[in-house]
């Protein structure tokens, strides 16, 4: 026999299992954030120009493609809310995931186009404004700060709203760099600090961009999630009495945060199958916080010595909740 369980905290479910907590307060705070974002990068394009600053140009890039990433989370959010259907069973959760991954190829044009712009300009550094420089670069600071704040509820909970924190994390840094570069330019006359410190601002957005493109493929790959141990919740399955075997076992992310898993566990022929899917499911729920899962019960006759690993029923898809 197999079954499923969805151990539900405080959201609900559609015909198909799927998930319908909507989104509303990420999606407020993205529009927030995406008004003030899109305004500083205006006046950074027009503090670049009149400062002639590649670091400041730089960093205005990278708050394009904040906004490119705030636009995208928004379309993610809408799109994760459409119900499940017969054919997307699961819903349009993944849509937020396909976000990530454009916000992540996004950052690494950004960043390479950032690299070799600075690598020209250092052995020819040009004339730049180091006060300009460090008084727009202080501008876009406070504006990132603050939109890391706003968004920092929902980075745990969420790849797309997480993706988008690390695109305001990587330009206040930025930022701070601009800042330092135009003291230097400013107190000691250093032009080249502007381009060594727009090249740092681009290995910066590049290994932002590796860190949301693994999560992203990760996910799109059916990994299991990198915070749970497969041995060990093989292990702790055999640990329930009456478990004799456990094999198909599957771990994987259906979207953030929603961990499903599949697995046949094989019993003794004496056992209550329905007591026994009540003790492993509420294992999984409590110990690895996993309440998406299927289980096929298949029971040990004695004699099966490698055929027990062929199901008796065939499994079913995992229900979402």
């Amino acid at each position: 026999m197999h079954a499923h369980s969805h151990h539900s905290d405080a959201h609900g479910g559609d015909a198909y299992g799927r998930s319908t907590d909507a989104r509303p307060g990420q999606a407020r705070r993205l529009v927030v954030v995406l008004v003030a974002v899109g305004l500083y990068m205006v006046a950074e394009v027009v503090g670049a120009w009149l400062t002639g600053s590649l670091a400041l140009l730089a960093d205005a890039g990278h708050t394009l493609s904040d906004v490119a990433s705030l636009v995208l989370g928004l379309f993610a959010i809408w799109a994760a809310q459409r119900p499940a259907s017969a054919r997307r069973t699961y819903g349009h959760t993944r849509a937020e995931i396909l976000a990530a991954l454009a916000q992540g190829i996004a950052l690494v044009a950004v960043a390479i186009m950032i690299c070799s712009e600075a690598i020209d300009r250092l052995g020819a550094a040009p004339a730049v404004n180091g006060i300009g420089m460090m008084i727009v670069a202080t501008g876009g600071l406070l504006v990132n700060a603050v939109g890391m704040l706003i968004l920092n509820a929902g980075r745990q909970e969420s790849l797309n709203i997480r993706g988008v924190w690390l695109h305001l994390a990587t330009d206040a840094l930025g930022s701070l760099g601009v800042v330092a570069a135009g003291a230097l330019v400013w107190i000691f006359g250093w032009l080249w600090a502007d381009s060594a410190i727009a090249l740092v601002i681009g290995c910066l957005v590049l290994y932002s961009a590796w860190q949301l493109l693994r999560d992203a493929v990760d996910i799109l790959m059916e990994s299991a999630p990198g915070h749970l141990n497969v041995d060990e919740i093989r292990t702790a399955m055999l640990e329930v009495e009456g478990v004799s075997n456990v094999h198909d076992l599957h771990v994987w992310t259906i979207g953030n945060g929603e961990v499903s898993l599949s697995s046949h566990l094989v019993s003794s022929a004496d056992g209550d199958p329905h007591a026994l899917l009540q003790q492993v499911s509420g294992l999984l729920a409590e110990r690895f916080a996993i309440r998406h899962t299927t289980v096929q019960i298949e029971r040990d006759d004695g004699d099966c010595e490698g055929a027990c690993d062929t199901p008796v029923l065939p499994a079913a898809a995992p229900v979402v909740s």
